[in-house]
């Protein structure tokens, strides 16, 4: 066979969930070939391919450089940009809330090679009234928003009020958020509760992330702080509800950019304790599996300490929260990310390219996060 054949045979096998943690382009200073790979896993590509065998440091070198005339044989130009993006940005400076969306939406479209197949954001914004709740609604172009507003006010003794928006919609209920989820789903059967909270809406469809920001008018938003995720579907379906983010809670979600490798049995576990998933999402376990640990008391900190003891595999999270959102990266941090921040805003993504959108970035901090270290920000 010859070495072509056995690249192309490697091609086929090394974007598995155990190769999950290559992370490319990663530039390093005087380096010609700036492609670089953080490997944790080089075994995975050892072994005998046909009659010859062939072993990681034939494919990558010591230096964890990738061979530059293997790049293009090895990978689509679709997968050297990564796998999935994620981007955060927090507002520090009031005068910015009016472009939060604007600036999410440039952030979002540079990680659009990063995500083809879906895409998706929070927004923290227009919160509800003080006893009341805000619930966002997944539906579809076929959706009756009309008969959904009839279903939900019906014989009721609070108030109800629903605004559509495109294929989603935004509930507001004069009650708990206990009283809300329970109301909805009792009474609207063919729509799927995205988000639950006082201040979070979240909005997400297949496509790509110009058609979703499109679609929801992400550019004339404003709000204090958002999440938004470009989805390359690897563990699951190409569809709306195993898109990102996902809802973790009162006010809270999550985007993830890498791959669970313990989620089935996470699942079933969580299952026992009385968590619902709606998908076979590795992501969605992450989020529920911090729903959990918040239902039992922990705090957000306490969660996301206690998920780098139980959650296995290569990833990096994005965590909106009611007052800010927070990182963290597996304990070999081998899914990129950067973080910048000025006096103005503070933000995440997973290239630095999406942070070069932002004004006033040549004056800002700018560093990698650690390995396994929460960073979290939020009002007082």
């Amino acid at each position: 066979m010859a070495k072509s054949d056995i690249v192309m045979r490697i091609r086929r096998t090394i974007l598995t969930p155990a190769t999950h943690c290559l992370s490319i382009p990663m530039p390093r200073t005087g380096c010609k070939n700036p492609f670089v790979c953080r490997f944790a896993s080089r075994a995975s590509v050892s072994g005998r391919v046909g009659q010859q065998k062939i072993s990681h440091e034939e494919i990558f070198s010591d230096s964890g450089y990738f061979p530059p005339d293997l790049i293009s044989l090895c990978f689509p130009q679709s997968f050297i940009t990564g796998m999935c993006g994620i981007v955060g940005l927090y507002i520090k400076n009031p005068e910015l809330e009016p472009v939060l969306g604007q600036l999410l939406g440039s952030m979002m479209l540079q990680m659009a090679e990063r995500g083809p197949d879906s895409s998706g954001f929070a927004l923290y914004h227009n919160p509800a009234d003080r006893n009341a709740v805000k619930v966002t609604l997944q539906g579809d172009v076929h959706t009756d928003w009309d008969e959904i507003t009839r279903q939900l006010t019906e014989g009721l003794d609070f108030s109800v009020t629903l605004i559509p928006v495109a294929t989603h919609a935004v509930v507001i209920l004069d009650c708990d958020a206990g009283t809300a989820v329970r109301h909805v789903k009792d009474r609207v059967g063919n729509v799927h509760i995205n988000s639950v909270g006082n201040l979070i809406e979240i909005y997400k469809e297949t496509g790509s992330p110009d058609q979703v920001i499109g679609t929801f008018d992400l550019r004339s938003q404003h709000g204090t702080h958002a999440l938004g995720h470009t989805r390359m579907a690897t563990e699951s379906a190409v569809t709306t509800e195993h898109s990102h983010p996902f809802n973790t809670g009162h006010d809270l979600c999550l985007v993830h950019n890498g791959s669970l490798s313990n989620h089935n049995r996470l699942r079933e576990r969580l299952k026992g304790e009385g968590i619902r998933f709606t998908t076979d999402n590795d992501s969605e376990v992450a989020a529920g599996y911090l729903t959990w640990k918040l239902e039992q008391g922990a705090t957000l900190n306490e969660a996301m300490e206690e998920a780098l003891v139980d959650l296995d595999g290569f990833y990096t999270f994005a965590i909106g929260t009611r007052d800010g959102f927070a990182v963290l990266r597996d304990p070999i941090a081998c899914k990129p990310a950067v973080i910048a921040e000025t006096e103005d805003w503070v933000a995440m993504s997973s290239e630095y390219r999406a942070i070069a959108q932002l004004p006033g970035n040549q004056q800002a901090r700018i560093w990698e996060p650690e390995p396994a270290t929460i960073y979290l920000w939020e009002r007082n």
